[in-house]
């Protein structure tokens, strides 16, 4: 199965600069340079820049697009102003998540969807199989498109440098597309690290020669083992964790995403539903005493019986806490609740706390 991996248009420059790969979501990825810690602390203090060319880009063009990315998408893009960018998940009749992903707006007649690497022919798949009906042009374009997220408080200085661009213009969660090199680039502004950043998708060329740009710059090369923790951290979800085919957006905390107001979408009906009814778990934050660390899979129990399990967890880099996050029955979701997290044959006391164990700091 290895030897089937996909590599990244970057994967030579990792090799070259000492980087310990591992399979992620059938590609040969970066896990870590220097160490977890020092390239989580870059991003947090500095500035990192990770390799997410495995990310799938799909484009929607056409009269109906409007239309069928409100039909697929739980999020409501109605109304919204060109260049702005939307997260949200895309679900199955029964409300289960087909996958979270990003919805960038070019036009009303076009947008650009950003899927997760390990779901990328599923995904399309389902895409495609729902576009019936609809007056549209759907195209996978993640074998053409590179992308890196420079990310950190120092983003935004370090990329205009190198790309003498006004990329201070782009607001929070919108995207410009520039012609550079004769091609055109996409950058956007959001980030997975609870950071201020930028994703710069171009053509494998591009990515290559920017990765190049931003090494002689000085810019912390970092791996997806602090992607992991950065993202954590600050609550956000990973595809596999917390969110998957039988959670809902709803039992995942992400209930904000989903518009139920807006008109029909694929899972609608179930995610109403389970919204009037009150979903029976969900994703919350556990925060242990001393320094036990709770790993995915491990259950949490109340007075010896298991009320759920852990979906990620981490000694915390930024804060050295202990926490993580877990599906948790009700009622022991709620804030305070004093629960166990077995690790092997002992229990360690923890508290159900908020699923932000860090408070996010992106450009206003």
């Amino acid at each position: 199965m290895e030897e089937n991996l996909v590599k990244t248009c970057l994967h030579d420059r990792h090799v070259k600069q000492g980087a310990l790969m591992s399979p992620f979501g059938g590609f040969d990825m970066p896990i870590q340079y220097v160490g977890i810690t020092e390239e989580h602390n870059a991003v947090r203090n500095h500035v990192g820049v990770f390799d997410v060319s495995h990310m799938g880009e799909v484009r929607v063009k056409g009269p109906d697009a409007y239309k069928y990315v409100s039909h697929i998408f739980v999020n409501d893009v109605t109304g919204a102003p060109d260049g702005q960018i939307f997260y949200g998940m895309m679900c199955y009749e029964n409300g289960g998540t087909v996958d979270d992903l990003l919805v960038y707006k070019v036009n009303d007649e076009e947008y650009f969807l950003v899927i997760n690497a390990a779901n990328i022919a599923k995904d399309f798949e389902w895409i495609m199989k729902n576009s019936e009906g609809f007056n549209v042009e759907i195209t996978n374009e993640s074998d053409y498109y590179g992308e890196v997220a420079v990310q950190g408080p120092e983003a935004e200085a370090v990329l205009m440098k190198i790309l003498g661009l006004p990329l201070n213009e782009i607001a929070f969660y919108n995207f410009k597309t520039f012609h550079i090199d004769g091609e055109d680039v996409i950058i956007s502004r959001t980030g997975y690290t609870g950071e201020d950043g930028f994703e710069v998708y171009g053509s494998h060329e591009f990515t290559v020669r920017l990765w190049d740009k931003l090494m002689e710059a000085g810019v912390q090369a970092c791996g997806l083992g602090c992607r992991d923790t950065l993202r954590f951290e600050v609550g956000l979800p990973l595809y596999g964790d917390e969110l998957a085919a039988d959670i809902t957006p709803l039992e995942a905390s992400l209930s904000m995403f989903v518009k139920l107001d807006k008109p029909e979408f694929i899972g609608k009906e179930a995610l109403a539903q389970q919204k009037a009814e009150g979903v029976k778990r969900r994703i919350v934050g556990i925060e242990l005493e001393g320094t036990a660390v709770p790993r995915h899979g491990y259950p949490v129990e109340v007075d010896g019986q298991v009320v759920g399990e852990i979906t990620t967890g981490y000694k915390s880099i930024s804060t050295g806490k202990s926490v993580a996050m877990a599906m948790i029955n009700k009622p022991y979701d709620k804030l305070g609740t004093k629960v166990e997290v077995r690790i092997r044959k002992k229990t360690f006391p923890g508290t159900v706390v908020k699923k932000r164990f860090y408070d996010k700091n992106y450009k206003k």
